[in-house]
């Protein structure tokens, strides 16, 4: 693991689309143009569609340089984590350099609000793979589930994606996520999967809330629901929600140290990722793994933050007595 070294590169961590994957992280936290109520990291901080260079490309380089010098390995490099990788203003020359130094795919994995640019559709084209988002099937939809910024159009979202797709020529994968009660409902599905069709995916993927959400509301789809559900996309669509996934293959930290923490001490997702130096996108698989399979739970603390309390076998919850 490299996240005590390096300050935007994470990982490589275990990911069930990508293999070994190094995430590369170009904004600050929770910078996005959504405020999903799924979303694993939490309410947006930034809602913004303002593009600049929110962290120096020249540090990122380096990093990536120093990275691959070592000899480290990845079946991926990508570009994804705490916020919305397209509002950095350089996100391509990033993605150049890493194809043109590294003998590794690069994966830009993006909620796609913002390809109506064409300076955006330019860069994101480098690379191997773009994962696009798409979980509404109108501006109605939109708001209800990813909360968008004021000024974005639904319309513009998916011409944007539409024109991407007709000059790109890697592969296109496009993830659709799941929130039972809010898009769940097969007419719905069917809708988004119309949307989704005339981009001529290589890939279509459902996904759900399987780690703790920003909003209590966002329940997870069940597995066999969602693989009813999959047959109503061409190419049919594959899970990659973990439900049961050991989300420690690969890493150094390990599901006992977390649990091990957490029953000894209530903890943020913020200071476990600190406490064993992972993003938090990797804290949030533990926690979502320790939560469904009952060996923590979520409890609201006095500040208002939510705190992840361990849960020992045989042991009664505070709140069953």
């Amino acid at each position: 693991m490299c996240a005590a070294r390096y300050r935007y590169l994470f990982g490589p961590v275990p990911s069930r689309r990508l293999g070994l994957s190094l995430g590369v992280d170009l904004t600050p936290f929770k910078t996005c143009s959504f405020d999903c109520i799924f979303c694993q990291l939490g309410a947006t901080t930034d809602k913004t569609l303002a593009r600049r260079e929110y962290v120096p490309v020249d540090g990122v380089i380096a990093e990536l340089e120093d990275w691959i010098r070592s000899g480290a390995r990845a079946d991926y490099i990508t570009l994804a984590g705490s916020g919305e990788p397209t509002l950095h203003a350089r996100f391509g020359e990033v993605i150049a350099f890493a194809r043109r130094r590294a003998a590794i795919p690069v994966a830009l994995l993006t909620n796609g609000t913002l390809f109506a640019d064409p300076d955006v559709r330019r860069q994101a084209a480098g690379a191997d793979v773009v994962k696009l988002s798409l979980s509404a099937w109108d501006p109605a939809s939109l708001e209800r589930i990813n909360r968008p910024h004021p000024d974005l159009a639904f319309a513009d979202l998916i011409e944007g994606q539409r024109r991407f797709r007709a000059g790109y020529r890697g592969a296109l994968w496009m993830e659709v996520f799941l929130v039972r009660g809010f898009n769940d409902a097969p007419a719905d599905v069917t809708k988004i999967a119309k949307l989704v069709k005339p981009l001529r995916p290589d890939k279509v993927q459902l996904n759900t809330a399987v780690r703790p959400p920003c909003e209590p509301f966002a329940a997870a789809v069940p597995e066999q629901e969602l693989r009813a559900l999959a047959d109503l996309f061409d190419p049919p669509a594959e899970i990659i929600a973990e439900y049961s996934r050991d989300v420690s293959a690969g890493a150094r930290t390990t599901e006992a140290e977390v649990r091990d923490m957490l029953e000894r001490r209530p903890c943020t997702l913020e200071e476990i990722s600190r406490v064993f130096g992972l993003h938090r996108n990797e804290a949030s698989k533990f926690v979502g793994r320790l939560t469904r399979t009952g060996r923590a739970r979520a409890r609201s603390g006095p500040d208002g933050r939510t705190y992840y309390v361990g849960v020992r076998p045989g042991r009664r919850r505070e709140d069953d007595t």
